[in-house]
Formats: C-alpha cells, structure tokens, sequence
C-alpha cells in the first residue's frame, strides 16, 4: 500500500508541477513538436531532437516489460503502454499505482510476446538508441538546451519526463528478472544505476520467459 501510494503522489506531484511550476509555454511549442514528430530538424539543436526521439524509446522499452507483466495484473497494461508513446511517466505511473507484485508468467506467450521477449528485439531497439544519442552528441549545443530547458516548458517537462522514466523502471525490473530466474542483485544495481543503457542491456541479455505447459488464461487475458 505504501508503495502504491508513494506511485500516486509522485504522479499527481508529476502534474502538477508540469503545469503549475515548470517554466511556461513558449510561442513556437505547436510548431516545434510538429517539425520534430516529421523529421524537419534544420534549426534544432540536436540535444533536442535526441532527446525527442529518445522519449519514443523509452516508451519501447518499457514494454518489453510491462506487456508481459500485465498478463498476471487484474488490469490490462496495453493502454498505459501505448499511452506512454504520448505521455511518458505520465502513463507509466498510473499502472504502477494499480498493479500488484508478481513474479509469475501464467501459460504461454502469444505471438506479440514472444517478438517483445526475443533478444533480437532489444538489439535493434539498442542500435537505434545509440545512433540517436550519438546524434545528439555529435552536434548538439549543451549552453542552448541548457537555455531552452530554463525557459521552454515542452523541454523542461520532457527532459523530467527521461529521468523519471530512468528512476522508474526497477520497479518492473525486480519481477520480470524474477520471472526468468535472475537472481542476480549485482546485475539488478547495475541495470538500475545506469540510465537508459542498464534497461536497453538488460533487453539485449535476459534469458526467454519459460512458459507453462497449459495456458488456462490464454483465451481471457491477452496482456
């Protein structure tokens, strides 16, 4: 129950500091995501666009984890992970509010699970991560989004949103390495302390989630 809790207030704080105390929205905002969203990145700094599109990989990651953890959940998880392609930790978060601990995976995998459980899977996920990051590296300004993070809400709120997503994650890690039979708390530290390439290693290294015999829960609940 604390734990829930915790979730919860972290999540209403989450927005309300979104939209009561990060710095305000700019006049450009609409046109900036809009550029971003179609690949018109003349002008931007590539910080910026880096850390766009990283916010779609995050999303990604997460449900590699959070489908396969929905199938044991009384609630279903496919909403808040493709709301989370929108909304990031402002989707995540409530799924964590109402899902319960669970360190089993009951009947077998469906096709679109076995694609999120595949190694290969996170490979490709981790190759367009490192050549988005490298991106943003290789040309990016630090003192103008550093600017832009002081003074536009859209980068302010988004850059949050990263490391929250970051902050967040070993809340599904401890179960889903359960499930496949990691125990492992050195790795466990090692894929948490490491921001955005702990999770994209442990897609590339965890072991296939072994699966039932029978699947009594196949023909009612999906994921």
């Amino acid at each position: 129950m604390v734990r829930k809790t915790a979730f919860g207030v972290l999540w209403l704080g989450f927005i309300a500091y979104a939209f009561f105390f990060a710095p305000p929205d700019q006049p450009d905002t609409f046109e900036l995501i809009k550029n971003l969203s179609v690949g018109q990145w003349q002008g931007i700094n590539p910080f910026v666009v880096s850390l766009f599109n990283i916010m779609g990989i995050w999303p990604a990651i997460y449900s590699c984890v959070m489908f396969i953890d929905g199938r044991d959940q009384k609630i279903r998880a496919w909403p808040f992970a493709l709301a989370s392609f929108a909304f990031g930790a402002f989707a995540v978060l409530p799924y964590l509010v109402l899902r319960e601990p669970s360190q089993e995976f009951p009947g077998k995998k469906n096709s679109f699970l076995k694609i999120i459980d595949f190694r290969f899977t996170g490979v490709v996920i981790t190759i367009a991560s490192v050549l988005i990051v490298a991106y943003g590296i290789n040309g990016g300004d630090w003192g103008n989004f550093v600017q832009q993070w002081q003074t536009s809400r859209f980068i302010h709120v988004m850059t949050l949103d990263f490391c929250l997503l970051s902050l967040l994650f070993p809340a599904l890690l401890g179960d889903d390495m359960a499930r496949r039979g990691m125990k492992n708390p050195q790795l466990f530290w090692l894929i948490t302390l490491i921001p955005l390439l702990g999770p994209l290693m442990y897609l590339c290294v965890r072991p296939p989630l072994p699966e039932a015999t029978e699947d009594p829960k196949m023909l009612t609940v999906d994921c």
